[in-house]
C-alpha cells in the first residue's frame, strides 16, 4: 500500500491527511498557529511544517510517495537566490498595494483580477519600492516556499497560485504587458497543480524517514483544495468555504473575471472555478463568541426567522468580494442586549454577503446555482447551515470530506490538470 499526504496551511493553522489509494483516510493530524506572533511568519511555517512530517507515525510516513501542498491565496514571500525570505510574508488579505493600483490600472487590461489592493502584482510593486528589493531573486506564494522546503528546486508555481499574480491561465502563459515589467524576472515559472517536480531532499528523507521515491508535487490554494474535497463535479455546483473568511467557489461552463466586484476564475480541467474571497467569516464570529458559546448560542436561534439586524461583519475596513473596496466600514451596529440576538444578525448577514456573491457570479455569466456544498469550521453550524439554505434559495450540503488538506491529497493523483 502507498499513501498521499496533503498539507493545507490555512489562516489559523495546517493540518495533514494521509491518504491511501483508495482515497480513504489513513492519518489526520494539525497543528494551530500561534496568533500572536505577527513576525517571522515564515520561521513558523517550517517549523509547523516540519512538526507536522515528524508526528506522522513512521510506518505511515514510510509509505508516502507523493506530498502536495495548498496555501492561502495571494499570500507571498520575496526570497534571495537561496530561497530565504528577505522580509515577512505579506499575507493573503494585506491591502497595502492600494497604493500602487493606478500603476496596474495603467499596464492590465481593465477589470484583470490583479486591479485588487491584495493581489500578489500589488504585492510585489509594492515590494519593489522597498530598499531591500534589491535582494531579491524569487517571488514565491506560501505553497510554492513550503514545497521549495521539501523538494529544494526555486521558482516553482501552480497555475492556480499565480492567477493573482497576472498568470493567464487560459493562455498558460504570462501576458506581454506582464512579461514587460521590470520585476517580471522575479516570476516562478507555472505549472498545473498536481504536476510532479521532484522528489524530496536527501537531507529531508533522512530527517523524516520518508522514501527516497518520495514525489512532491505542485500544490493548490486552500480554497480550491477544498473544493476537491467536496466531491462537487458540475456545472452549477458550488463550495462554500466557512473558514476565517467565506469563499465562494461556483463550477461553471466558462470563466467569469470582473475585479470590480473581486471576482475571478481558476482553471480545473475544462471547466472554471469561478469565485472570491470576503474579509467576513469565522475570524468575525470569534471575535465576539468562543467556540463553546457559538455552540450554545446558536442552539437557540430560530434559523426559520429573518434577522432584522443587517450588518457587514468585518474586523477591519475593507474587503474584496463581493464588494471589492479597501475602503469599505465594517457594519456592527446597532449591538443588542441579547447575544443571540447578536449572533443571529452575524449569522444571517453573513448569509447575505454569500448569497449576493453567488448572484453577482450569474449575472455576470456562471452558471445557474443549482448546489451548494460547505467546507471549513462553519460547516459544523447546522443552524447556520439552515439560515444559509433560506437566504441561497438552493440545497446545502456539508461535503462529504471537508478538509483543504484532502483536497490536496487527491491532487497528487488528479487527471483533470494532467492534460
Amino acid at each position: 500500500m502507498i499513501y498521499s499526504l496533503g498539507i493545507d496551511f490555512g489562516t489559523s493553522g495546517a493540518r495533514a491527511i494521509v491518504i491511501d489509494s483508495q482515497k480513504e483516510i489513513v492519518y489526520t493530524i494539525n497543528s494551530a498557529f500561534d496568533n500572536s506572533v505577527t513576525s517571522n511568519l515564515a520561521t513558523v511555517w517550517q517549523e509547523t511544517l516540519y512538526w507536522l512530517l515528524e508526528n506522522i507515525p513512521t510506518h505511515i510516513r514510510q509509505k508516502i510517495n507523493a506530498i502536495a501542498i495548498n496555501g492561502t491565496s495571494s499570500t507571498v514571500l520575496l526570497c534571495d537566490a537561496t530561497g530565504k525570505p528577505l522580509d515577512d510574508p505579506i499575507l493573503y488579505n494585506d491591502a497595502r498595494g492600494k497604493i500602487v493600483l493606478d500603476q496596474i490600472r495603467n499596464i492590465a487590461p481593465p477589470h484583470h483580477v490583479v486591479i485588487s489592493a491584495t493581489s500578489s502584482l500589488a504585492k510585489l510593486l509594492w515590494w519593489q519600492q522597498q530598499p531591500l528589493f534589491t535582494e531579491a531573486v524569487y517571488l514565491l506564494h506560501q505553497a510554492d516556499w513550503l514545497s521549495f522546503l521539501l523538494h529544494g528546486k526555486l521558482g516553482i508555481s501552480d497555475y492556480h497560485n499565480a492567477l493573482k499574480l497576472g498568470y493567464d491561465v487560459e493562455k498558460l502563459e504570462y501576458p506581454t504587458w506582464l512579461q514587460n515589467l521590470d520585476c517580471s524576472k522575479l516570476f516562478p515559472q507555472v505549472f498545473p497543480p498536481g504536476t510532479p517536480i521532484g522528489k524530496i531532499t536527501h537531507q529531508i528523507g533522512d530527517r523524516f524517514a520518508l522514501p527516497k521515491n518520495c514525489t512532491v508535487y505542485t500544490g493548490t490554494t486552500d480554497s480550491i483544495a477544498a473544493f476537491l474535497a467536496s466531491g462537487a463535479t458540475q456545472p452549477g455546483e458550488a463550495v462554500t468555504s466557512l473558514g476565517s473568511t467565506l469563499v465562494l467557489k461556483l463550477l461553471s461552463s466558462h470563466p467569469v473575471t470582473d475585479s470590480r466586484y473581486g471576482i475571478y476564475s481558476h482553471r480545473l480541467g475544462n471547466l472554471w472555478l469561478t469565485g472570491g474571497a470576503s474579509n467576513t467569516g469565522g475570524a468575525v464570529l470569534r471575535h465576539f463568541f468562543t467556540d463553546a458559546e457559538l455552540v450554545s448560542l446558536s442552539s437557540q436561534i430560530d434559523p426559520t426567522l429573518t434577522s432584522n439586524l443587517e450588518y457587514y461583519p468585518l474586523l477591519h475596513k475593507g474587503d474584496r468580494f463581493p464588494i471589492n473596496d479597501p475602503n469599505l466600514p465594517p457594519q456592527l451596529e446597532p449591538l443588542p442586549d441579547n447575544p443571540v440576538t447578536f449572533l443571529h444578525g452575524l449569522l444571517e448577514s453573513m448569509a447575505r454577503i454569500e448569497a449576493l456573491g453567488y448572484e453577482k457570479l450569474q449575472e455576470l455569466g456562471a452558471n445557474k446555482l443549482i448546489r451548494v456544498y460547505t467546507a471549513g469550521g462553519g460547516s459544523k453550524n447546522p443552524i447556520w447551515e439552515q439560515i444559509r439554505q433560506r437566504c441561497l434559495g438552493v440545497p446545502v450540503i456539508k461535503s462529504q470530506y471537508t478538509e483543504a488538506a484532502y483536497g490536496t491529497a487527491l491532487l497528487t493523483s488528479l487527471e483533470a490538470f494532467k492534460g
